[in-house]
């Protein structure tokens, strides 16, 4: 397993993580097992015990290996696709949006199973302690990277694809107009720079590009760009535009993506 050779590694330049490694990573067997024990202690309080959301976490993870499949894929992703992730076992251990987002494959079963009560207490414990809102109902894909994830909010019936990467501050929400099916649906590949709004029953196609700070309320083609408030397209297929006319205002500075890298 390569995190357990990371983690070695790491504990030969740091022998004073040695407990904390083996405790999180070396003594376990399986991922399950590994993520189990991880999330219990960091979404347990003084009235809700690691060992009692261990044994849930731990229930469900064995009983659905398509989330193990796509916990594996999202570490790949997050390794692949954000250069402030050095290794596997950096990932595990400290990235919210990755812990997050598998808290939240627990907290769906649960909620698919009409388990609501305890679907709602791990996304509440999600979002006291991470600082992200998903809801248990939303349906997420495999190969998501949530880069910083502070601040990201996901609505009950939103969808998102695999391959999907969302920068901090993004809402996926609903307009308050209307009710049931509300919250938008994300396709494959799809990029929302920071401090994005969607908002509504939405669709934004596959591979799709949005820029940080923007307001959509619209329907957005596959593989176009889009910025601003109300969101236009300014690049795509579609709609080309050079890269020397793309606005400086457009690139998101808090983070490793430049916009204009994924004009198409």
């Amino acid at each position: 397993m390569m995190m357990k050779d990371e983690a070695r590694s790491d504990i030969d330049q740091e022998p004073i993580l040695s407990d904390y490694y083996f405790t999180s990573i070396l003594s376990h067997h399986t991922m399950e097992s590994a993520l189990s024990n991880h999330l219990s202690i960091k979404l347990s309080s003084s009235t809700l015990p690691s060992a009692t959301l261990h044994d849930l976490f731990m229930g469900v993870l064995t009983e659905d290996q398509e989330i193990i499949k796509a916990v594996k894929d999202d570490l790949r992703a997050v390794k692949e696709r954000d250069p402030a992730c050095f290794s596997y076992v950096h990932c595990f251990l400290h990235f919210k949006g990755f812990l997050a987002c598998q808290a939240h494959r627990v907290a769906h079963k649960l909620w698919s199973q009409n388990r609501k009560i305890l679907a709602l207490l791990i996304q509440n414990r999600v979002s006291e302690v991470l600082a992200l809102d998903i809801h248990p109902g939303a349906k997420i894909g495999s190969g998501i990277l949530l880069d910083h994830a502070t601040g990201v909010v996901v609505g009950e019936t939103a969808v998102i694809g695999d391959n999907v990467s969302i920068l901090h501050n993004v809402t996926l929400g609903g307009t308050g107009k209307v009710g049931g099916d509300r919250h938008p649906k994300i396709g494959d590949g799809v990029l929302i720079g920071a401090g994005t709004c969607v908002l509504g029953n939405v669709r934004i196609g596959a591979g799709a590009k949005i820029g940080a700070g923007s307001v959509v309320l619209k329907d957005l083609p596959p593989r176009t760009t889009a910025v601003g408030n109300p969101a236009k397209l300014i690049g795509g297929k579609d709609n080309p535009v050079k890269l020397d006319k793309i606005p400086s205002h457009t690139m998101d500075h808090t983070s490793h993506i430049e916009f204009y890298d994924y004009v198409v």
